[in-house]
């Protein structure tokens, strides 16, 4: 920067969960700083469609996660599960409610389930082997809240065609609504119409349950195919908007 070699700097930042995001702020050019844009994951106060903007978490990369072509089996065969959860249980979380109420009801047999007290950043080849079997058996993926609203799960099932079912509840921190959007949490995804299902207490599981157990085969491959089809273009969406913003701020505008 300082032998001006560079003219240019956006940065894509994986924010912190809870948004404190401070310690950037002076590096932004409006406050003194050299960064001309910002993209940002969650639901950062500070995004203003101008020169902050949202990114969204995407897939666990950095364990690997493959770009998931669809398949006709992918989307035509029944799949052996209603639901699933595969996560990390932490204590008097709202996982713990859920994992309860799976339990009272019996749905626990409808679903596949593996509940552990530890979170682990790496997983085995099993681990990992199971997680992705479980996305691809399920009809559901169930998203409770972690630390954060979004999480890596919510993009994976839509890799596998299977249906978020989301745990819609703003978590503790300084994320929230922004000059931009005023629907947080997950402000991008419900901006871009996201065809999840958004419950505000996992209470509300067993009707969505009771309901799944009725639907045709047919009427949830139409549903994996607008699934696909909306992550395909969200994604493709996300990166022309990438690139266009690139574009108007970096590449001087032709005005001969």
């Amino acid at each position: 920067m300082e032998t001006r070699k560079i003219q240019h700097v956006a940065v894509v930042l994986l924010g912190n969960e809870q948004c404190n995001n401070a310690w950037i702020q002076p590096y932004l050019k409006r406050n003194g700083g050299f960064v001309n844009l910002l993209f940002v994951t969650y639901d950062y106060a500070f995004v203003n469609e101008e020169d902050i903007f949202q990114w969204p978490l995407g897939v666990a990369t950095y364990r690997n996660f493959p770009v998931v072509e669809p398949s006709w089996s992918m989307l035509h065969d029944p799949r052996s599960y209603l639901c699933n959860f595969l996560g990390t249980v932490y204590k008097n979380s709202s996982r713990e409610t859920l994992i309860k109420i799976l339990k009272q009801d019996g749905l626990d047999k409808l679903c596949w389930i593996a509940a552990r007290e530890q979170w682990q950043p790496q997983e085995t080849n099993e681990s990992f082997k199971n997680y992705q079997d479980a996305l691809l058996q399920s009809d559901l993926t169930l998203c409770p809240v972690g630390i954060n609203t979004e999480c890596y799960r919510i993009y994976e099932a839509c890799s596998y065609g299977s249906l978020p079912v989301i745990e819609d509840v703003m978590t503790p921190g300084d994320c929230g609504n922004s000059s931009a959007y005023h629907s947080a949490p997950l402000q991008l995804l419900k901006t871009m119409g996201a065809p999840f299902i958004f419950i505000k207490n996992w209470k509300e599981l067993p009707a969505i349950l009771e309901k799944e157990k009725k639907m045709s085969l047919q009427e949830k491959i139409q549903r994996r195919k607008k699934l696909l089809e909306w992550y395909r273009n969200f994604k493709a969406w996300m990166r022309q908007k990438f690139i266009n913003i690139l574009e108007n701020s970096f590449l001087p505008s032709d005005k001969g």
